[in-house]
């Protein structure tokens, strides 16, 4: 990977934090650093100046907020994709959005070679690494969680926040809060650490989306939720009068009255594409709406034949989308 120019999927998390100045004290390489804006709900802006510190050469910023919903959460909420009957894959439609972009700065900048920071245990390598081969074959794709030396340098969250340390970037992770989130605009997920005892159960200060329905209104919200072609086109609160129609706008919104009512929270088992079990807790407020709103629809319109033959369909699409398939 001699002088070679990466393209670095960045969030400027624990692990992509740590992996820039990796890569430039291991290779002789330049590093493009690529946010994609999917919703994550933090201040991307600072990330300029973070990426740039830690050993970037370029920082790119990527507004796909609305691609996001309108290409990858809308056709599969449409098709009524749950994943094992419980998760609304909030993760996996973000990540091919991700390499998409990705792949096209990386052409762009006539990188060699595109980076990640998915672990070997997880899902995200096999949906970025599919995602940016199916987009570029000719594409090398480095993985540092797969490398022996980067995995003989970090066994776990301490030796990166360690590193993180003697390099001075600055980072949210800490060793008292052990598991991990990724937020977009479908969903929030916790998992690993203290979490992946299963009897283990999460405090309320784990939940920063919803409030618990303990705490939710008494008095009812009534939405009236328009579909065309199975896409939601407009969402009226009959309580209020509040009408949204531009197909980012409605998706905030159903996320804000979701997460007001205690709407969308599911803690969950989970079978990996990799073969080990993991437990998540979701936020997935608007989704979960429009998921039941869409289910309710197809009650109405479907006939018994066709509603039989998605309830077979809907979880082999939910399986294919979950694998980064």
């Amino acid at each position: 990977m001699s002088k070679e120019r990466i393209a670095l999927a960045y969030s400027g998390g624990l692990d992509t934090s740590v992996i820039i100045p990796w890569l430039k004290e291991n290779f002789e390489c330049e590093v493009i650093a690529v946010a994609v804006d999917v919703g994550q709900g933090e201040e991307l802006a600072p990330l300029h100046e973070k990426a740039l510190k830690t050993g970037a050469s370029k920082l790119y910023i990527e507004d796909a907020k609305e691609e996001f919903i309108k290409d990858f959460a809308y056709p599969t909420l449409r098709a009524g994709a749950k994943y094992e009957n419980k998760y609304l894959l909030g993760t996996a439609t973000a990540r091919p959005c991700i390499a998409k972009r990705l792949v096209k700065i990386a052409k762009a900048e006539g990188c060699t070679a595109i980076a990640h920071g998915a672990t070997g245990k997880g899902n995200d390598q096999v949906r970025f690494e599919l995602s940016y081969y199916a987009l570029d074959p000719k594409i090398t794709v480095y993985s540092p969680w797969k490398d022996p030396e980067f995995l003989a340098e970090f066994k776990g969250r301490s030796d990166l926040i360690r590193y993180a340390e003697k390099w001075n970037i600055p980072v949210k992770a800490s060793l008292t809060k052990s598991y991990s989130e990724d937020e977009n605009l479908m969903h929030i997920s916790h998992e690993a650490g203290v979490l992946e005892d299963p009897s283990f159960r999460p405090p309320e200060n784990v939940f920063s989306w919803t409030v618990s329905p303990q705490d939710a209104p008494d008095s009812e919200t009534i939405l009236e939720i328009e579909f065309k072609d199975g896409y939601p086109i407009k969402v009226t609160n009959l309580n209020n009068g509040v009408v949204k129609e531009d197909s980012l706008e409605l998706f905030y919104y159903l996320n804000e009255i979701g997460s007001q009512n205690g709407v969308g929270r599911v803690d969950m088992v989970e079978n990996r594409f990799v073969g080990i079990k993991s437990r998540g807790v979701y936020e997935t407020p608007g989704a979960t709406i429009l998921w039941t709103a869409h289910r309710d629809l197809e009650g109405i319109a479907m006939d018994k034949e066709v509603m039989h033959l998605r309830d077979m369909l809907s979880p082999k699409f939910a399986e294919l989308i979950y694998n980064g398939f």
